[in-house]
């Protein structure tokens, strides 16, 4: 079916507005419409939008060419009465994970493309990376641009305001796999004060690194797609679901409640404001750790968890001045969906303190 909506009459089926077209790759690697204009369309394909049209195949010849080139590309179609414009959205490592695309009469400027940006999560590292145009999208001062941030820093510092689907996503993380998919509109509180709905997808790709290593890695795209308050879809800006009131009702003084992978024991989310003194960014001069000779240890207590459902024990993890803090572990077993778990730890400081 096409989606009339969005095409306007003439010599075959026109998109009328900019078409948001992902080219994330791996598992599914056909190209798929995530927007027409500032209406989200969940990874459907192509041809659905422009139909079988004489303007498809000239449309896709320019995302392959803007895929290969990095760059911007215009060209005729091959009736030679239209063209078809396309702007990549590059990653922070220079990927084109997608493509604003357009075709339109030749003596026809094209409307205005709605912010959108690129990001991607090695979970091999750890490693969640920003582009520049995201980091725009989120309002943030240039002078105040970080590309790369620990996982851990996705879910921090209510930038992002989730919607009901934030575990789905986690064990998206937790439980990686070649051809996961997630698509979501979530709220972005923009570092102006100023709050947009955003959807969002992303896919996980195994991808080959320098060394040889193959590592997992999620591709996405976020959309900037209105004002929060004009689209139902996008979380309010209070916490309306339950569970999120619950964890907020539990919060004790000098207890710090967090998300954590049970495999690796790396952090995934806070539920509480960090705890103070542990190196837990990348921002800081440390890079968060176990100590060496503790991982035994922290296997023993993943491996507790995994058999009872709760563990404890005593790590040292590495400080934000660059020294250790020893840090007294309560571990329990939290289901994120029904085939995914993690650890929901509580951290707190023996009364021997820091050591270093």
């Amino acid at each position: 079916m096409l989606e009339q909506a969005y095409l306007r009459p003439g010599d075959g089926a026109v998109a009328a507005d900019w078409l948001l077209i992902e080219t994330f790759g791996g598992a599914r690697r056909e190209p798929t419409v995530l927007a027409a204009g500032s209406s989200p369309k969940n990874m459907v394909s192509i041809r659905s939008v422009l139909g079988r049209g004489p303007f498809l195949f000239d449309v896709l010849g320019v995302i392959a060419r803007v895929v290969d080139s990095h760059a911007s590309v215009e060209a005729r179609t091959n009736t030679g009465k239209r063209r078809v414009i396309a702007h990549p959205l590059l990653s922070y490592n220079a990927l084109v994970h997608g493509a604003h695309v357009w075709v339109g009469p030749i003596e026809e400027e094209p409307p205005a493309r709605d912010p959108a940006g690129a990001w991607h999560i090695n979970l091999t590292q750890h490693v969640s990376s920003r582009s520049d145009d995201l980091l725009e999208l989120y309002g943030t001062r240039p002078d105040k641009w970080q590309n790369e941030h620990d996982l851990a820093e996705l879910f921090a510092y209510q930038r992002l305001q989730t919607n009901s689907d934030e575990a789905k996503a986690l064990a998206l993380i937790v439980n990686a796999r070649v051809g996961a998919e997630h698509l979501a509109t979530w709220t972005v509180n923009r570092d102006d004060g100023v709050r947009r709905a955003v959807h969002f997808a992303c896919r996980c790709v195994e991808v080959k690194a320098p060394n040889g290593r193959v590592e997992l890695v999620v591709r996405g795209i976020t959309h900037d797609i209105g004002p929060a308050e004009s689209v139902p879809a996008a979380p309010p800006p209070i916490p309306i679901l339950l569970a999120q009131q619950v964890l907020a009702a539990e919060a004790t003084p000098g207890r710090w409640r967090a998300i954590v992978d049970l495999r690796t024991m790396r952090l995934l989310k806070w539920l509480d404001n960090p705890m103070p003194g542990v190196a837990w960014t990348l921002s800081g001069p440390q890079r968060p750790a176990v100590h060496r000779g503790d991982l035994h240890s922290a296997v023993r207590l993943s491996n507790d968890l995994a058999a009872s459902g709760r563990a404890e024990g005593i790590l040292r993890l590495r400080a934000e001045d660059g020294g250790w803090m020893d840090v007294a572990v309560s571990a329990a077993l939290m289901a994120l969906d029904q085939h995914t778990t993690a650890a929901l730890v509580t951290l707190t400081v023996p009364e021997r303190g820091k050591v270093g």
